[in-house]
C-alpha cells in the first residue's frame, strides 16, 4: 500500500484509487451506536416478554382482568429488564466484539436471566411479597424471556457480520495519520472502513528525529484541512514516539476538529484493557479479578441455597451414616485437615472418616487402590462420596463452593506448586465439592506431573470460562460421575 508524505498542496491518493470496497448506500446506524441500541432492544424484549406472558397465562387461566395485569406486571418487568441489563453492561456482553461470539452470548444471557431471577426470588421472599405473583406466570415469562433473547442474539450478530463486512455503518469524513508501523498494515485500513469511516486521506508521521521535516508535515495537514469538509481526524501511532505526537497534536490544536489517537505497538495492549478513572486521573485494569461483586453475590446465593437444601434433604443419610462410623471401627466420625482456600487463606476441611489414620502434617500419602489404612465402611463412602458430604458445611461457612477447583492437603499443595508453575492460580476462586475436572474423571489422588497438569489445566479453564449455567451443568453432570465411579478409591 503506498501512502504520500505531503509536501505541498500535492493531493495524496484516495481510498478509490487503492481498489477498497466503499457501499453506495450505508445504514444510518453508527458502528458506537450498537451497544445503546442492543441494550434498548434487550429491555423493551423482557419488559414485553413480562407483559405478554402475564397476559396469556391470566387471561386464559386466571381470568383477571387486562388493566390489573398490566398495572401489576410491567414494573416488576420493566425491574428485571434493568437488572438483566446492569449485568450484562458489567460484564461488557454489549460490545459489538462480544455480540458476534454465540457462544459468550448464550453463556452470558442465560447466567445473566437465571441470576436476576433468583435475586428477585430471593427478594421476594424476603419482603413476602411472592404470592402477589403466579408461579405459572413468572415460568411463563422466564422461558419466553430466555427463549427471546437467545434469538435476538442470532439477529445482532447477522446484523453485525453483514454491516462490518459491507462497510454498511455509517460514519465521518476523516483523515488517517499514521507512522510506518500502521500504514504499513492493511488490516488497519480496513478496520477503520468497516466501522463506517469515510477516509478522504492519508498521511505517514516523517522518521523519528527529523523536526524541520515534522513542522512542514503539520503545516501541510493544517492546510489541506482548513476549508474542507473533514470531520475527524484519526492518529494511528506507537506510543513509543510520544515526543513526535506531542508536538503534532501541538499543531493540530488550530483546527476545530476532533483528534482520536489508535495506540499501535506495544502500548496498544495495555490501553485495551478495562479502565476507570479516578478523579482526574486514569486507572487501568492489568489483571481482572475472576468474579465480579455481582457474580460473586449470585454465586455465594446460590452455595448457601444449594447447601441448606442438601443438609436437610440428606440428613437422614447423613445420620445413619455418623452412626455407621461410629460402630465400623474406632475413631471420630469426622476427619478435619488443613486446606487452602481463596487466595492461600487456610481452613479446615469437613470429611466423615473413611481411614484408620487421621494425617495432617508436612508428609500426608494419599490413599490407593487396595489401601489398608482405608475402613471397611469408608471405601463404600469414598467410591460413593457419601465422605464429602460435610464439605457442604464448609459451603455454608463461605470457606468452600458448590463448584470450583477441588482443594488438596496443604502438603500436596507445596508438591504441586513446585511441579506446575502455574498451579496456585487454582486459588483465585474458591475450592469446590466438585469441579471441572473431576467430571472429566480427574477424581482422587495424582501420581504423575502430567496428571497434575491436566487437572490443573482443567480447573484453569474453568476460572477463566466461568458461569452459572457452567456451574449447574457441573452439579448435574457430577450425579453421573459418582454414579460410574470412576477412579474413586
Amino acid at each position: 500500500m503506498n501512502f504520500v508524505r505531503p509536501t505541498g498542496p500535492q493531493r495524496g491518493v484516495r481510498f478509490d484509487t487503492l481498489g477498497l470496497h466503499r457501499p453506495t448506500r450505508k445504514w444510518p446506524i453508527a458502528y458506537h451506536s450498537v451497544s445503546a441500541l442492543a441494550m434498548t432492544a434487550d429491555f423493551v424484549t423482557i419488559v414485553v416478554a413480562g407483559v405478554v406472558s402475564a397476559l396469556v397465562y391470566n387471561l386464559e387461566i386466571v381470568g383477571s382482568s387486562f388493566n390489573q395485569i398490566i398495572v401489576h406486571h410491567i414494573g416488576s418487568a420493566a425491574v428485571v429488564a434493568a437488572l438483566f441489563v446492569s449485568f450484562m453492561r458489567s460484564r461488557d456482553l454489549y460490545r459489538p466484539a462480544e455480540l458476534l461470539s454465540l457462544r459468550t452470548q448464550a453463556l452470558g444471557v442465560t447466567t445473566a436471566w437465571i441470576g436476576v431471577f433468583l435475586f428477585i426470588s430471593g427478594v421476594a421472599f424476603s419482603l413476602k411479597i411472592g404470592a402477589q405473583f403466579s408461579r405459572g406466570g413468572i415460568l411463563s415469562f422466564a422461558g419466553v424471556g430466555l427463549f427471546l433473547l437467545l434469538s435476538q442474539r442470532i439477529l445482532y450478530r447477522s446484523v453485525l457480520t453483514h454491516g462490518l463486512s459491507q462497510q454498511k455503518f455509517a460514519g465521518r469524513n476523516a483523515i488517517l495519520i499514521a507512522d510506518e508501523t500502521a500504514t504499513g498494515d492493511r488490516k488497519f485500513v480496513q478496520m477503520l472502513l468497516k466501522h463506517g469511516f469515510h477516509l478522504d486521506r492519508q498521511f505517514t508521521l516523517p522518521a523519528p528525529k527529523q523536526d524541520t521535516q515534522l513542522n512542514d508535515f503539520v503545516a501541510a495537514i493544517v492546510g489541506y484541512l482548513r476549508g474542507s469538509d473533514i470531520e475527524e481526524i484519526i492518529v494511528g501511532i506507537d506510543t513509543a514516539r510520544w515526543g513526535e505526537l506531542d508536538q503534532l497534536l501541538a499543531g493540530l490544536r488550530i483546527l476545530p476538529l476532533p483528534v482520536n489517537l489508535i495506540p499501535v505497538g506495544k502500548a496498544a495492549t495495555i490501553l485495551s484493557r478495562n479502565k476507570r478513572m479516578m478523579d482526574d486521573t486514569l486507572c487501568i485494569e492489568l489483571h481482572r479479578a475472576p468474579h465480579t461483586t455481582f457474580e460473586r453475590g449470585i454465586k455465594r446465593t446460590i452455595d448457601v441455597f444449594g447447601a441448606l437444601v442438601g443438609l436437610l434433604l440428606l440428613f437422614p443419610l447423613l445420620i445413619i451414616t455418623a452412626v455407621m462410623i461410629k460402630f465400623d471401627s474406632p475413631g471420630p466420625i469426622f476427619f478435619k485437615q488443613h486446606r487452602r482456600g481463596f487466595n492461600g487463606r487456610p481452613f479446615n476441611i469437613y470429611k466423615f472418616r473413611t481411614m484408620s489414620v487421621l494425617e495432617d502434617g508436612s508428609i500426608i500419602r494419599a490413599a490407593s487402590r487396595s489401601d489398608s489404612r482405608v475402613t471397611r465402611l469408608g471405601r463404600l463412602l469414598r467410591q460413593s462420596s457419601i465422605d464429602e458430604l460435610p464439605q457442604l458445611l464448609n459451603v455454608l461457612d463461605g470457606t468452600m463452593s458448590l463448584v470450583g477447583p477441588r482443594p488438596h492437603a496443604v502438603a500436596h499443595d507445596n508438591q504441586f506448586d513446585k511441579v506446575v508453575s502455574n498451579y496456585a492460580f487454582r486459588q483465585h476462586v474458591k475450592p469446590g465439592l466438585t469441579g471441572w475436572a473431576q467430571i472429566h474423571g480427574h477424581r482422587g489422588s495424582m501420581s504423575t506431573q502430567v496428571e497434575v497438569e491436566r487437572r490443573v489445566e482443567l480447573d484453569l479453564w474453568y476460572i477463566d470460562n466461568w458461569s452459572l449455567a457452567l456451574d449447574l451443568l457441573i452439579i448435574l453432570r457430577t450425579s453421573y460421575e459418582v454414579l460410574r465411579r470412576r477412579n474413586a478409591y
